[in-house]
């Protein structure tokens, strides 16, 4: 754990307050209806909640429960359940008002619509995983896809894209660059835009890709009794974040659990937004590790919930993301071996780091009584940095 213990986290409290983001911004009908679709997809099943007793023991804390979205629809991450979903949605809207009635999901789903989906392109920015999920989704429904990557994805995720028919553009410019030209190439073309992030005009995609989240968030809680006294969350634009922050609260109401957001500490926008107590936008002048949270530009809906429910905010270094990864492919004791990307170990990074530190595991009420949710947000969607890693790298 020695790596654990050198690593500078930084911490700032968040302002939680019973306010109604958390059930105004993604409603339990929200949830409700992305449940009911994703649940009659071929291939749903739920994805493990695994235990690491072991682990948690060697910190000090009652119980380590990882949602491990690695096996999820066989695209490797949680963003199976959101960007596809969005697209169904995003289509289900637009052919609706072609007919002048409305057009179930279902409908779209078997194929119903094939001719009007084939002429409906669909676009996003994407670090990797959401635009795997969004090209899944066209593929399954015939529609176009064109997908935007910056400079720092890697040529491996880039061809799961094209793999799955979509055109991949990359371009010279970070995740928040891509996000604009996207929206730009769509506004000039026709395309519609599905994307993680909202901004002013632009919500219901990233309301409903939120929505979808909320599968993996609601197959956790029903395997959980008592409710964990944590959770760890990735944060990004903050879709992930806000999307289980919600749900949690709106399941376990005031016995929700505490919610921790964690960042890499070269891409903090919501970290720093929580300093200024309002949404901020940070410059990326390095590219973290964790590819998938490379976001310098906060959602303002995802911040509406985590401005309200979130109680700290804290920012990791890159150096002990291959060891937390290393740390679950080898595990302690009899916990199982679990294979987890970049993104995926954030939060279990941050809590062993957390609980070196006497000071910052009092600040976060961490404990020998603490039950920690954390969301494995993707297992390995690069098996060359994968492996790198395996091998003994720690930056790729």
């Amino acid at each position: 754990m020695h790596v654990f213990s050198k690593a500078k986290l930084g911490h700032t409290a968040g302002n939680p307050r019973q306010g109604d983001a958390a059930q105004r911004v993604l409603s339990p009908q929200d949830f409700a209806t992305a449940w009911d679709e994703i649940t009659a997809w071929d291939g749903y099943a739920p994805t493990p909640l695994v235990t690491l007793p072991a682990l948690a023991d060697s910190i000090g804390i009652d119980a380590i429960l990882y949602k491990d979205e690695g096996p999820r629809f066989g695209l490797g991450s949680f963003k199976a359940l959101g960007g596809s979903y969005a697209a169904l949605r995003v289509v289900q809207r637009v052919i609706s008002d072609q007919l002048g009635a409305p057009v179930s999901l279902a409908d779209i789903r078997n194929g119903k619509h094939a001719d009007a989906c084939a002429a409906i392109t669909l676009v996003s920015a994407t670090d990797g995983n959401h635009g795997r999920s969004l090209a899944w989704g066209c593929q399954r429904i015939g529609a176009p896809c064109r997908i935007y990557i910056h400079a720092e994805v890697s040529e491996g995720r880039a061809q799961a894209m094209r793999d799955l028919g979509a055109d991949v553009v990359r371009i010279n410019g970070d995740y928040d660059a891509s996000v604009a030209l996207a929206r730009d190439e769509a506004a000039a073309n026709d395309w519609y835009v599905v994307s993680d992030t909202s901004w002013d005009g632009y919500s219901d995609p990233p309301r409903d890709v939120m929505a979808g989240y909320g599968v993996m968030t609601r197959e956790a809680c029903a395997a959980m009794e008592p409710p964990p006294t944590h959770v760890f969350l990735q944060g990004g634009v903050g879709g992930l974040a806000g999307s289980v922050a919600a749900l949690l609260r709106q399941y376990w109401g005031p016995d929700a659990p505490r919610v921790v957001v964690v960042e890499p500490d070269l891409a903090a926008c919501l970290y720093e937004s929580a300093r200024a107590g309002r949404a901020t936008t940070v410059d990326i002048t390095d590219e973290t590790l964790m590819a998938g949270l490379s976001c310098g530009e906060p959602s303002p809906m995802a911040w509406e919930v985590l401005s309200e429910q979130a109680s700290d905010f804290l920012t990791i270094p890159d150096s002990i993301v291959a060891p937390a990864m290393r740390l679950l492919a080898r595990p302690l004791g009899d916990d199982p071996v679990v294979e987890a990307g970049e993104s995926a170990v954030a939060g279990l990074a941050a809590v062993i780091a957390a609980r070196q530190d006497a000071d910052l595991s009092q600040a976060l009420g961490l404990n020998e009584n603490s039950r920690v949710l954390l969301i494995g947000s993707e297992g390995v969607t690069d098996p060359d940095i994968y492996a790198a890693i395996m091998a003994g790298a720690d930056h790729v």
